[in-house]
């Protein structure tokens, strides 16, 4: 049997697992909360309503968790230019030859099945980078959308900075419409993004889940151009 040397990589940075998890937190409140506001359930007590106000907690939790999320992203597109080469934005753009090979190999291995070779790319392959690239248009529409809304019912300052999206949009109902349909591309991705790091940390053995808790990967040594020079001396895969 082949055996492979490995050499652990730091890939993830503090910042970025930090970014994840908050974002994927937010996601999750913001996806249920939103999802009772634009369907609230009729639930009868016998108290006085105005003693529950069990629906005005529900709000209350999704402006909150908007604020969240949107100084989060602020905060992943500024580390976007500071962070290691891994969190850099030119990965999230296909501008170069090679990301758009690995595109066709990367479609073979996850769509079509056609290949099971492990992918080259030690950080977010070209399909992954792209993909996340579209979420963070989204991130920017759901923002702008939200904001729009709220500033209707709220006095401060900040939320009326994007007041202007809703007469461009048409209207409130129109705007909540398309930021309630933007709710469920968001829980698809979830769904499609959690299978795919099972998937990949299964076929390429890379610790491609641990990663985003511990920031390590484990690289084969001639896909990785300093641990390629390095003595023998890793782990090994068989």
């Amino acid at each position: 049997m082949q055996k492979t040397t490995l050499g652990r990589v730091y890939v993830w940075e503090i910042p970025v697992r930090f970014y994840h998890w908050l974002n994927a937190l937010c996601l999750v409140v913001l996806c249920v909360t939103g999802y009772l506001i634009g369907a609230p359930l009729a639930i009868q007590q016998a108290s006085e309503a105005s003693f529950a106000y069990w629906f005005g907690k529900v709000r209350f939790l999704h402006f909150v968790f908007a604020y969240i999320f949107f100084f989060n992203f602020l905060f992943r597109i500024y580390w976007g230019f500071v962070g290691n080469r891994y969190a850099n934005w030119k990965n999230f753009i296909p501008f170069r030859k090679k990301q758009w090979k690995e595109i066709k190999q990367v479609i073979a291995v996850d769509l079509l099945q056609a290949d099971n070779q492990p992918i080259e790319t030690i950080g977010h392959n070209a399909v992954a980078g792209f993909t996340y690239f579209l979420t963070f248009l989204a991130f920017l529409f759901q923002c702008v959308t939200g904001f729009g809304l709220y500033a209707a019912m709220s006095k401060s300052w900040f939320p009326h900075l994007f007041a202007w999206i809703v007469p461009l949009m048409g209207g409130d109902f129109a705007v909540r419409q398309w930021h309630h349909a933007f709710m469920w591309f968001f829980i698809l991705f979830a769904l499609v993004h959690v299978y795919l790091v099972f998937y990949h940390d299964y076929v390429e053995g890379r610790g491609e889940i641990s990663s985003m808790a511990g920031g390590w990967k484990f690289i084969e040594k001639e896909y990785h151009p300093v641990l390629k020079n390095e003595k023998s001396g890793d782990d090994t895969r068989k």
